[in-house]
């Protein structure tokens, strides 16, 4: 599913709200808005300038309170940051959003407002940053938490990433009610999609394939060094499976320092200075390539002169990049086996079903939590209305009991239903004069509450 990278269809021609504050809503209720830039929307230098260090998160919160969200939560990732958030005026929250991340990225100067994102930045701010609202923000997150929206479909690191925001929203106190509510919801969808389909076999399945064939090229694991080039999401997932798998050392080097030193802290790796990409590439027994760069991230010259200083010592190259990043010409290399996700899929799915229907029957999943959760908000909202009826016929109730006759069981009960009965009766012979057609609808409504028959809806 593309992700949408224009503006938002909710509440369109609403203006957008001042630069210190989104408009208050005036009482409507909050709507689930998400803005954010991903690998499809954002390239890899935007995504550096916008990520939030763990370390930096509570400024960032402390900055979402000042501008008057009550509730919201910052997944920031090496491949996306989002931000999901409950607000009353959806068009004007997303218009700050949009105006707050984009100023992180240099992309209008702090304190331009959004008079500058209306001028010249407008349509690059809008073309990097989607921005949902209601059902299409909630199936964002759907879709994130059973990892569709991945690079590699069925990753599984995206949800840990999800819970740990979800914890790190809730200790800067952004997490209430609402946004509980859509999180759990989108935890249960991954949940249904891991264990009814095989996308997460899928994705596990080929990062087991690199560590088997990682074993077979260099044995024990534990006496193996891995470096991993670039932070695209597929290079991460094989790491953290190496990783689990005994790797005894791993380095995390790319061109984007913020971006690979959370990659590093991520895999519990250390990150290494792109100074010393020579002695690192000599020192790695497996190499993984996921730089996401649009150019290949190791030549073979570079993997020629690695092999001659570790004289001969094999080399494991996982291309994890879409499309492939290792030069071709290493293929030729002595002593260089070069894996990439094709390869690895090959090996660790022959004969299971394919991809896409995997993918269909995930998508149906998140849809089918969608309506489940549109259904529980529709019950939730009657509540309120029940509960005001409940007291208006107890205030009848006792006020029947408490008249004359209240001892009079038939007396009581007949006060009782004139009471119950006369503001409905003047509410629809006014409606009949003034607007006919208002009239038959709270008629038909009526019967529909209190005139059902026995077996009726």
């Amino acid at each position: 599913a593309a992700m949408p990278g224009g503006r938002t269809r909710a509440a369109a021609g609403e203006p957008m709200p001042s630069p210190s504050r989104p408009a208050s809503g005036g009482g409507a209720p909050p709507v689930h808005v998400v803005v954010g830039a991903n690998h499809r929307s954002a390239p890899l230098d935007l995504r550096e300038r916008l990520l939030v260090p763990s370390a930096e998160m509570p400024a960032f919160y402390t900055l979402l309170k000042s501008e008057g969200f009550d509730e919201a939560l910052l997944l920031s990732t090496c491949d996306r940051v989002e931000v999901h958030a409950l607000h009353p005026a959806p068009a004007s929250a997303i218009g700050r959003l949009r105006a707050l991340l984009a100023a992180r990225a240099g992309m209008s100067s702090a304190g331009a407002g959004d008079a500058g994102l209306r001028a010249e930045g407008a349509p690059e701010v809008d073309r990097r940053f989607y921005g949902l609202a209601g059902r299409a923000a909630l199936r964002q997150l759907l879709a994130v938490a059973a990892s569709l929206d991945s690079l590699i479909v069925g990753e599984p690191q995206v949800l840990g990433q999800l819970k740990e925001s979800h914890r790190r929203a809730a200790a800067a106190g952004m997490v209430a009610s609402g946004l509980e509510r859509r999180l759990q919801s989108a935890y249960g969808a991954a949940k249904r999609v891991r264990s009814e389909t095989g996308i997460g076999e899928r994705a596990v399945s080929i990062a087991s394939a690199a560590v088997e064939v990682a074993r077979h090229v260099h044995g024990d694991l534990g006496a193996v060094a891995g470096l991993v080039l670039g932070t695209g999401e597929g290079g991460a997932l094989i790491a953290a499976r190496l990783v689990s798998h005994g790797l005894g050392r791993l380095a995390v080097l790319g061109e984007r320092a913020r971006l690979a030193a959370a990659l590093a802290e991520s895999l519990h790796a250390r990150p290494a200075a792109p100074g010393d990409r020579e002695r690192e590439l000599a020192a790695a027994d497996i190499l993984v390539l996921a730089a996401g760069a649009g150019r290949h991230a190791v030549s073979a010259g570079e993997l020629r002169r690695a092999l001659k200083a570790r004289r001969r010592r094999p080399i494991f190259v996982v291309d994890a990049g879409v499309p492939p990043e290792a030069d071709p010409a290493i293929e030729r290399l002595d002593d260089v086996f070069v894996y990439d996700l094709g390869h690895l899929e090959r090996r660790a799915l022959a004969g299971r079903r394919g991809r896409e229907e995997d993918v269909g029957a995930a998508w149906a999943i998140v849809d089918e939590a969608l309506s489940a959760f549109a259904a529980d908000s529709a019950g939730r909202g009657a509540v309120p209305t029940v509960r005001a009826l409940r007291t208006r016929f107890e205030a009848a109730r006792q006020e029947a009991l408490a008249g004359r006759g209240a001892g009079d069981a038939a007396e009581a009960t007949r006060r009782l239903v004139n009471r119950l009965l006369h503001d409905p009766s003047e509410v629809l012979r006014a409606l009949a004069g003034s607007d006919p057609p208002a009239s038959a609808a709270c008629e038909e409504a009526l019967r529909r509450l209190c005139l059902r028959e026995e077996g009726g809806p």
